[in-house]
C-alpha cells in the first residue's frame, strides 16, 4: 500500500491541503512529523457529511485504508506502538484475503499499543460532564433563601452580641457571652451545609460509578488477522469492527463488507425508517446511480444484517461525541422524587404559615412590651432579633430538605446493592416501580433455563434417528433407537458433508480459542449445532471451512421470520441455499425430503405420510421440552432477484425446500427457577412466559418451573393471540400464562393489554426486536449475557446473569426503596410536627417569648432529622418477608393510615411530655432558683432529643411488627449513625455550654431524660396494636375534603 504518483499524487496534494486547513493535534512537545496525511477532523467530517464523491476522491475504502495505515483484511497490528513518518503502512499485517477471520482471542486492554494513533486521532472515550466540585456542592446546599435570611440575622445577632460583650459592663453572675448565640447559629449553618454537600458528593460519586458500569461494553475487532474482544473505549481509528443485529455502533466508520445491513439512525438523524447500508465497492455494481450510503454513524443501532466496518472517527470527534459536547443533559427526577417534592412543599408551607403567625404574635407582644421595657436599645434590638431568628428557625426545621435526600440515598444504596445481586439499574425510576409490579412477562431461554443448548435427539431423512438416552430418556418410544455416535457413523459421506455445510456455513456464530480448546460465540442454538458438527461430523476450524466456499449473501435469523438463509455459489456455476429455522414454518415451504441417508442423498417429493411422521416426532420432542430446529437446502440454477435488482429475493429462494432433518436441543431448567417463580407468586405477582418455542415445548417448560398453576391457566400461540380483537385480548390476558410461537410485537401488545387493565408490568427481552416491548413495559429487563446492545439500551434494568431469580431480587429492592422513604417520612414528619408545635406553643405562652427549644438546639435537631436519619433509615436491606405481602397499588398515598397513626400518636406523646416538663416540671420536681430552672430547661431539651433517637427504632418497621431490631446487624450504617447521634448528644450535654444553652445535669435528671425517651418504644408498640381503621376513616374523609377544595 505505497503511495503512487500521477492521479494518486494529485489526490495526495489535495489531501494535504485538506489536512493543513484544520488544526492537527500535537503528538508530543518534540514532535517534528505527523504519521498520517489526513487530519482527524477531515475524516470525521467525511462521515458527518456523507459525501460519497469526497470519499471516492480520497480513493474510497482502499484510499482510506492506505491513509490510515491499516489493512481491511487483517486489521491493525497488535505490535503497533509508534509510527514513523512514512506513509507506507508497514504496521498492518498482510495475509491472504479470506471471507472469515481466523480464530478470535480474548485480548486484554492494551494502553501501550497504538500510542501515536491514539495521540493523533484520540481514543474512543466519550466526553462527559465534569463532576461538580465540593465547593460547588456546598453552595448548592447553602443556596436557599431561608438560610440566607438566617445567616443575615445571625450576623446581626453576632454584631449586637459583640457590642454587648465588649461595650457594656458585666457582673460576675452575668458573664460576657452575648456573642455566643450568633456564632452558634453560624456554625450550625456551616455544619448543615457541609453535611448536605457531603451527602450530595457521595451520591454523585455512586451514580458516576453506576453510569460508568452502564457504558462498559465490549465489541469484536480484527487485529493481526484474528478477532479480539476489546472494550469500546479501546477502539482506535483504523480498527476493523464486526457488526451484527442488536449492536450499537461504537464509532464512526465506513462499511467494508456486509449482508443486508440496516441501521436505525433515528437517534442521530430523526429518520424513523431503518437505513440500508452498502459498501462502496458493492454499491458501485448494484446501486446504478441510486443513493449510496456506506457511512456508519456512532451510537446508531444495527437492526438487521452482519458485516465489518472501518473506523474513521472516535470519541469526541465521532458524530455521537459531537452531539454530546453540545448537550447539557439533566437526568430529571423520578416519579417518587416528584411526589416527595410536592409533599415537602406542602410541609414547608405549613411551617411557613406557622412561622409567620408565630412572628406576628411575638412581634405584637414585643411592641406591647416596649412601653414598659427598661432594656437598653441594643438589648431591645437583640430581643427583636431573637423573635426573628426563632421564626426563621421554625421555617428551617419545617422545610423537609431530608425528603428528597432520603429517596436519593435509598435509590443510591439500592442501585449499588442491586449490582451485587446482578441487577444493573439504567433508569432510577425502575427501582421505585419494581416495588409495585404485579406481572412479570418472562422469556424462556436463558432466564428460566440455563441457555446451555445441547443436541440430544434428531432424525435425518425418513429412516435415521438418534437420541441421547442420558440427556433425554424415552423421548421416542422405539427400543431400536440408535445413539448419536451410531447414527452418525451409519450416514453416508455425502449426507454428513451436506449436514456439515448446512450447519457450519449457515451460521453467524464465530469460533474462539479458549485455553487449550475452542468455543463458539453467538446464539446458543447455533453454538450447540456447531459443537455437534465438530463432535460427530468432523468439522475442523470453522473460519477455514467457511473460507472454502463462496458466500454470496445471507439473511440473518430474525425472531419474526424464525429462519436464516445463506446462499453460496457451487463450483459448477449453480447455487445452493442453506436454510435453518422453526420446523413448522420450513415444512410449510418444503417440497421434498431426503431419503435413505445411510446410502445416498436421495431426494423425493414430500408426501402426506412424511408430514405426519415428522409432525409426530416433533410433538414428542416438544412434549419433553426440547427445542426443535429444521435444516433444509435448495439447489438453484439462477438466483431470483428483487424487483430493484439490488439483491437476492429470499422469499423466492426458500420456496420448494428439501428437508434434511430436525434436531432436538435440550436447554435445562435453571436450578433456582422453580423457587424464584414460587416466590413471585407468594409476593402477589403473576408470572407469564413469552417464548418463540412451539405450544407443547412451552407448556412443558411452564409446567416444570411452576408458571402453570391451575386448570384455568391458558396456553396460546401467537397466531391465535393476534387473531383476537382488543376487547377479546383484554378478556383473556388475566388467565394467559404462556404465549408460544410469539413474535416480539406480540409481547408488546400483551404488555399494553395488561397495562390497560391497570397492571404494572415487568418484561424481559434479549433481542433487537424486543426493544419496543422493553420500552413499553413499566420495567424492562434486558439480558446482560445474551442480550443485544439495542435491547439493553431500551431496558431500565440489565440482568447481568440473565436469571429469573435476579428479577425477584429486584422486586425486593424496589419494595425496600418504597419502605425506606416511608420510614424516613414517618420519622421526619413526627419531628416537624412536634418541633414546630413546641416552638409555637411555648413561645406564645411564655412571658419572655422564648421557645422551649432554642434556635441552636432546633438546628441540631434539624441536622439529625434531615441528614443523619436519612442515612440511617434509607439504607435498610430488604428482609426476606418483604415478599410476603402483595404489591402496593400505584394509587397508594405516600403516608398510609398506619403511618398517620404512628405520627399522630408519637407527636402527642412527645408534645405532652415536653410541655409538661417545661411548664410544670419545676412544681413536679420541686425545683427553685435560677440554676435548677436552667437544669430543667436543659433536661427538657435532652429528653426531647432522646425521644427522637429511640423513635428511630420504632420507624425501622412500617408494618405491624414488634421486632424493632430485625436485620439491624445487616445495616451497619444505622448502628453507626445512632451511636454517633447518642455520642454527640452526650458530648453536647457536657461541653455544649452557652452555645447550646446547656447546664450540667445530675444523675437523676439524666435518668428521667433517658427513661422518658425510651418510653417512645413501648408507646410505639401500643400504637401498632391499635386498629388502623380508627385513623383510616378520618384520614379518608380529610383526603376527600382536600380534593374537593383543590377542584374548586
Amino acid at each position: 500500500m505505497t503511495p503512487t504518483s500521477g492521479a494518486d499524487g494529485s489526490r495526495m496534494t489535495s489531501i494535504w491541503r485538506l489536512r493543513r486547513s484544520k488544526n492537527v493535534p500535537e503528538l508530543s512537545p518534540d514532535s517534528t512529523f505527523t504519521p498520517f496525511s489526513l487530519d482527524p477532523d477531515t475524516v470525521g467530517d467525511l462521515v458527518q457529511s456523507r459525501d460519497v464523491q469526497k470519499l471516492q476522491f480520497l480513493g474510497g475504502v482502499r484510499g482510506l485504508e492506505e491513509e490510515l495505515r491499516t489493512d481491511v483484511h487483517s486489521g491493525l497490528s497488535l505490535d503497533e506502538t509508534y509510527l514513523d513518518a512514512s506513509a507506507v503502512s508497514t504496521n498492518a499485517t498482510s495475509v491472504d484475503k479470506v471471507t472469515i477471520p481466523k480464530l478470535p482471542l480474548k485480548a486484554e486492554s492494551q494502553h501501550h499499543a497504538f500510542i501515536d494513533r491514539r495521540r493523533y486521532f484520540g481514543d474512543n472515550r466519550l466526553p462527559t460532564k465534569p463532576p461538580p466540585s465540593f465547593l460547588w456542592l456546598m453552595w448548592a446546599a447553602y443556596n436557599d433563601h431561608v438560610l440566607f435570611l438566617l445567616t443575615g440575622a445571625a450576623i446581626i445577632s453576632l454584631a449586637l452580641g459583640l457590642y454587648q460583650t465588649f461595650g457594656t459592663k458585666h457582673s460576675a453572675s452575668n458573664p460576657p457571652v452575648e456573642w455566643v448565640e450568633g456564632v452558634s447559629i453560624l456554625v450550625a449553618i456551616v455544619v448543615i451545609t457541609l453535611a448536605g454537600a457531603a451527602n450530595d458528593y457521595q451520591k454523585e460519586h455512586k451514580f458516576r460509578k453506576l453510569n460508568k458500569k452502564q457504558q462498559d461494553r465490549k465489541v469484536w475487532v480484527l487485529r493481526s488477522a484474528r478477532t479480539h474482544e476489546v472494550p469500546v473505549s479501546e477502539i482506535v481509528v483504523g480498527d476493523i469492527v464486526h457488526l451484527s443485529p442488536g449492536d450499537i455502533v461504537p464509532a464512526d466508520g465506513l462499511l467494508i463488507r456486509g449482508h443486508q445491513v440496516k441501521c436505525d439512525e433515528s437517534s442521530a438523524t430523526g429518520e424513523s425508517e431503518p437505513v440500508d447500508k452498502c459498501s462502496l465497492e458493492l454499491g458501485s455494481t448494484h446501486h446504478k446511480g441510486a443513493s449510496l450510503d456506506p457511512f456508519i454513524l456512532s451510537h446508531t443501532k444495527i437492526v438487521e444484517g452482519v458485516g465489518i466496518f472501518l473506523v474513521v472517527a472516535t470519541g469526541a470527534r465521532s458524530s455521537y461525541g459531537r452531539i454530546l459536547l453540545s448537550l447539557d443533559t439533566d437526568p430529571g427526577f423520578t416519579p417518587l422524587q416528584v411526589r416527595l417534592s410536592r409533599l415537602a412543599k406542602n410541609i414547608a408551607n405549613f411551617g411557613g404559615i406557622a412561622a409567620l403567625v408565630l412572628f406576628v404574635i411575638l412581634f405584637i407582644k414585643f411592641l406591647v412590651g416596649l412601653r414598659h421595657s427598661i432594656e437598653t436599645p441594643s438589648e431591645k434590638g437583640q430581643s427583636f432579633l431573637n423573635v426573628f431568628i426563632l421564626a426563621l428557625t421554625v421555617v428551617v426545621i419545617a422545610v423537609p430538605e431530608g425528603l428528597p435526600l432520603a429517596v436519593t440515598l435509598a435509590l443510591s444504596f439500592a442501585t449499588t446493592r442491586m449490582m451485587r445481586d446482578n441487577n444493573l439499574v439504567r433508569q432510577l425510576r425502575a427501582c421505585e416501580t419494581m416495588g409495585q409490579a404485579t406481572d412479570i412477562c418472562s422469556d424462556k431461554t436463558g432466564t428460566l433455563t440455563e441457555n446451555k443448548m445441547t443436541v440430544v435427539s434428531g432424525f435425518f431423512g425418513t429412516t435415521s434417528q438418534f437420541t441421547d438416552g442420558t440427556a433425554s430418556p424415552h423421548i421416542i418410544g422405539n427400543e431400536k433407537m440408535k445413539s448419536v455416535s451410531e447414527c452418525m457413523t451409519s450416514l453416508c459421506h455425502r449426507t454428513t458433508d451436506l449436514l456439515k455445510h448446512s450447519i457450519a456455513i449457515n451460521s453467524s456464530a464465530i469460533e474462539r480459542q479458549d485455553g487449550g480448546g475452542r468455543e463458539f460465540l453467538g446464539s446458543q442454538t447455533e453454538a450447540a449445532l456447531l459443537q455437534f458438527s465438530q463432535d460427530y461430523l468432523g468439522l475442523g476450524q470453522l473460519d477455514h471451512y467457511r473460507a472454502s466456499v463462496e458466500i454470496l449473501d445471507l439473511l440473518p435469523f430474525d425472531a419474526s421470520r424464525k429462519y436464516m438463509v445463506t446462499v453460496v455459489k457451487l463450483p459448477g456455476g449453480s447455487y445452493r441455499a442453506y436454510v435453518k429455522g422453526a420446523p413448522e414454518i420450513l415444512l410449510a415451504k418444503g417440497a421434498s425430503i431426503t431419503r435413505e441417508p445411510m446410502h445416498e442423498v436421495q431426494v423425493s417429493p414430500i408426501a402426506e405420510t412424511d408430514i405426519e411422521h415428522v409432525g409426530g416426532i416433533m410433538t414428542q420432542y416438544a412434549s419433553r421440552s426440547l427445542r426443535t430446529i429444521a435444516v433444509c437446502f435448495r439447489d438453484l440454477e439462477n438466483l431470483p432477484l428483487r424487483g430493484d435488482e439490488e439483491g437476492i429475493d429470499f422469499e423466492e429462494v426458500i420456496k420448494g425446500l428439501t428437508l434434511q432433518g430436525i434436531f432436538g436441543l435440550k436447554d435445562p431448567l435453571r436450578a433456582d427457577a422453580w423457587d424464584a417463580v414460587q416466590m413471585s407468586h407468594k409476593a402477589g405477582l403473576t408470572v407469564r412466559m413469552v417464548t418463540g418455542d412451539n405450544h407443547l415445548t412451552a407448556r412443558a417448560i411452564a409446567g416444570e418451573c411452576g408458571i402453570i398453576t391451575g386448570p384455568d391457566d391458558i396456553v396460546m400461540e401467537g397466531d391465535e393471540f393476534r387473531a383476537l380483537n382488543d376487547v377479546q385480548q383484554k378478556e383473556i390476558v388475566p388467565h394467559l400464562k404462556v404465549l408460544a410461537r410469539s413474535r416480539p410485537d406480540d409481547k408488546r401488545v400483551l404488555i399494553q393489554r395488561l397495562k390497560d387493565l391497570g397492571r404494572v408490568v415487568a418484561v424481559t427481552g434479549d433481542g433487537t426486536n424486543d426493544a419496543p416491548a422493553l420500552a413499553a413495559a413499566d420495567i424492562g429487563f434486558s439480558m446482560g449475557i445474551s442480550g443485544t446492545e439495542i435491547a439493553r439500551e431500551a431496558s431500565s434494568i440489565v440482568l447481568l446473569d440473565d436469571t429469573f431469580s435476579s428479577i425477584v431480587k429486584a422486586i425486593m429492592w424496589g419494595r425496600a426503596v418504597s419502605d425506606a422513604v416511608k420510614k424516613f417520612l414517618q420519622f421526619q414528619i413526627t419531628i416537624t410536627f412536634t418541633s414546630v408545635g413546641l416552638a409555637f406553643v411555648s413561645a406564645v405562652a411564655d412571658s419572655s417569648e422564648e421557645s422551649v427549644l432554642t434556635p441552636v438546639q432546633l438546628m441540631w435537631v434539624n441536622l439529625f432529622q434531615d441528614t443523619l436519619a436519612a442515612l440511617a433509615l434509607a439504607t435498610d436491606p430488604p428482609p426476606r418477608r418483604i415478599l410476603d405481602r402483595k404489591p402496593e397499588p400505584t394509587s397508594t398515598p405516600l403516608i398510609t393510615p398506619n403511618m398517620w397513626k404512628m405520627i399522630i400518636g408519637q407527636s402527642i406523646y412527645q408534645m405532652v411530655v415536653t410541655l409538661v416538663l417545661y411548664f410544670a416540671g419545676a412544681a413536679i420536681f420541686s425545683y427553685h432558683g435560677e440554676h435548677q430552672t436552667s437544669q430543667l430547661q436543659t433536661a427538657v431539651f435532652n429528653t426531647y432529643v432522646w425521644m427522637q433517637i429511640f423513635n428511630m427504632y420504632n420507624n425501622r418497621q412500617i408494618e405491624r411488627s414488634f421486632n424493632l431490631i430485625e436485620g439491624i446487624h445487616r445495616n451497619y450504617l444505622f448502628i453507626v449513625i445512632t451511636s454517633v447521634m447518642m455520642g454527640a448528644q452526650i458530648l453536647i450535654m457536657f461541653v455544649g455550654g452557652q452555645a447550646f444553652s446547656i447546664t450540667r445535669l445530675t444523675g437523676d435528671q439524666w435518668a428521667y431524660s433517658l427513661v422518658l425517651g425510651f418510653i417512645s418504644i413501648p408507646v410505639g408498640f401500643v400504637l401498632q396494636a391499635v386498629p388502623t381503621v380508627i385513623v383510616e376513616k378520618p384520614m379518608t374523609w380529610m383526603g376527600n375534603l382536600c380534593d374537593r377544595i383543590r377542584r374548586r
